[in-house]
């Protein structure tokens, strides 16, 4: 088959796993630069032009889009579905998944567990809103925030009020949520790929980090999931609708609480983690899920 990976950054771990992977089963593999893509949106033959050339007809995308271009990204992944190109994301669940409010409203909708959370934008009582998500300690979030940065843990009313104002008065988006202390600054990843959990690791964030991300200094290590855990992160996959993903939990006292759902997992960590070979199992579904005309 021939497969396009949308992706800025070749080198990158999981972009380069990917496309390894691909080619390891027999697959062209190109990298496609998302932003270098570009349209003619109203023709009556959708196509996608790269570098002043019309590119092949794919079979597959894998869209590796990061948050800071999902509009643009998005747009170019929707593009070729309207070619017919199978899409492991479907443009519209990366989408949902990148609005973390509307992705929280989901979930919640479905029953799906999740930390108590308060939205607001010119809130007339900011106490209000923090004793309403059951008081200090909160953690404040900026709803474009990505790998825990603008992510803030305010231990007490007065620092969450004016973590808060601080935010407002930038005219940014924010989340307020209950601090889930018995969770020990650890939280759990969850690989899911068509439906089925591949691969779980738990992060353990550094001394004195309440964020487990990677990125920030936290280790991993292989976990266990319980029966709850693997189906709380098989449904919030299946609200987000999308094949590909990272579901990352909470274990609080109340069971497995959601703490967000990514479009673009990065596999370096839970590869290195679990040994297990994810970026061959995203190929194994793309081969499972795409129809070929019988002379290839």
């Amino acid at each position: 088959m021939k497969i396009a990976i949308l992706s800025r950054g070749p080198n990158l771990y999981s972009t380069r796993r990917l496309k390894e992977a691909g080619e390891a089963k027999g697959h062209q593999v190109d990298i496609i630069d998302t932003l270098h893509c570009y349209m003619d949106i109203t023709s009556s033959r959708p196509t996608v032009r790269y570098h002043g050339e019309e590119l092949p007809t794919y079979d597959a995308i894998i869209p590796r889009i990061g948050s800071s271009i999902t509009f643009y990204g998005t747009a170019v992944a929707r593009q070729f579905e309207m070619m017919g190109t199978f899409n492991v994301n479907d443009s519209v669940a990366i989408s949902r998944s990148r609005d973390k409010l509307r992705s929280l409203q989901l979930l919640s909708r479905k029953g799906i567990g999740l930390p108590r959370t308060g939205f607001a934008s010119k809130p007339d009582n900011i106490k209000d809103l923090i004793k309403n998500v059951g008081g200090a300690p909160v953690v404040i979030k900026l709803l474009e925030g990505t790998q825990g940065i603008g992510v803030v843990l305010a231990d007490t009313t007065k620092a969450a009020e004016a973590i808060i104002e601080a935010f407002m008065g930038l005219k940014a988006n924010i989340l307020v949520q209950e601090f889930i202390k018995e969770a020990g600054g650890a939280d759990i990843r969850c690989l899911v790929v068509g439906g089925k959990i591949v691969a779980a690791m738990k992060r353990q964030g550094a001394d004195g980090e309440f964020r487990s991300n990677l990125h920030r200094g936290g280790s991993a290590e292989i976990v266990k999931l319980t029966q709850e855990e693997q189906e709380t992160a098989i449904n919030a996959a299946k609200v987000m609708g999308l094949n590909f993903c990272g579901v990352d939990l909470l274990r609080s006292q109340n069971g497995p609480m959601v703490m967000e759902v990514n479009s673009s997992p990065g596999l370096e960590g839970i590869e290195t983690a679990t040994g297990k070979d994810v970026a061959g199992m995203v190929f194994d579904f793309i081969e499972e899920n795409v129809d070929l005309p019988r002379d290839q």
